[in-house]
């Protein structure tokens, strides 16, 4: 009766050691994948860093078209600021 309960149980604790193996595997290699990710996130990639640059150039040009279209409107209403060039508008 033990030689067959021994054949039964061999195969089924398989499973189970294999279960307890990836389970110390993974307990193993997390410390190193959270410090990889923490590595990651603190470092930025020429390509992010390209992005970046091109989203602050794109946005004060934006600011400076702005600017631009509120100095005209000022020029033309003539209020104009101290600081407004009203001549580059004048020929308009």
């Amino acid at each position: 009766m033990r030689k067959l309960l021994v054949f039964v149980l061999v195969p089924l604790l398989g499973g189970c050691v294999g279960t307890i193996a990836n389970t110390a595997v993974s307990a193993v290699t997390l410390p190193v994948k959270v410090a990889s990710k923490g590595v990651d996130m603190a470092t930025t990639s020429q390509a992010e860093a390209d992005q970046k640059r091109g989203r602050e150039i794109r946005k004060a040009e934006e600011q400076r078209g702005r600017e631009l279209r509120e100095m005209e409107q000022r020029c033309r209403k003539g209020k104009a600021l101290l600081t407004d060039d009203c001549r580059s508008f004048q020929g308009r």
